[in-house]
């Protein structure tokens, strides 16, 4: 929440950082990994895991219903491109792939629909999740950034 405040205060109140962060050319400040025609990727800021990942359509929209085939095509292929990437990078044993549609359903910013990825390991909820609600992130944002960054170009056109 103190990331969305401070977004909207910077924006005049009324801003989405989905529509603000890819109109700065400040990718790597931003966090983006990787811009799509349709579509963009971008590190969550307070990420779940290591190399938590968003796969966000351009088009600011509060649901799946409202894009087109071709915005709704290329987040699947650039969730596929993340998913290989992330394996390249951390070798997870699995992951979560999420759509939150709706602030009841969880969505954080639920006027701009986006997807989560987010790599996954066995026993990578501790006691630090159960007890103290917290998770611990091990590697610094920018080394992810880095990191998986260098792995998308590999994947661009396969």
């Amino acid at each position: 929440m103190t990331y969305l405040r401070r977004s909207q205060e910077q924006t005049g109140g009324g801003g989405c950082i989905f529509c603000d962060k890819p109109a700065q050319d400040r990718d790597a400040e931003n966090l983006i990994v990787y811009r799509g025609e349709k579509a963009f990727v971008i590190l969550n800021l307070y990420p779940y895991n290591n190399g938590h990942l968003m796969i966000v359509p351009y088009a600011h929209a509060p649901s799946l219903e409202q894009l087109d085939t071709p915005t709704l095509t290329e987040i699947m292929l650039l969730t596929n491109q993340g998913l290989t990437a992330l394996r390249a990078v951390y070798n997870p044993h699995a992951f979560n792939l999420g759509v939150n549609i709706g602030a009841a359903a969880g969505a954080g910013i639920a006027e701009h629909v986006h997807q989560h990825v987010v790599p996954r390991w066995a026993g990578d909820s501790n006691y630090m999740s159960t007890v103290a609600g917290t998770r611990v992130i091990p590697e610094d944002l920018q080394e992810t950034y880095q990191r998986v960054r260098e792995a998308w170009p590999k994947l661009k056109d396969g």
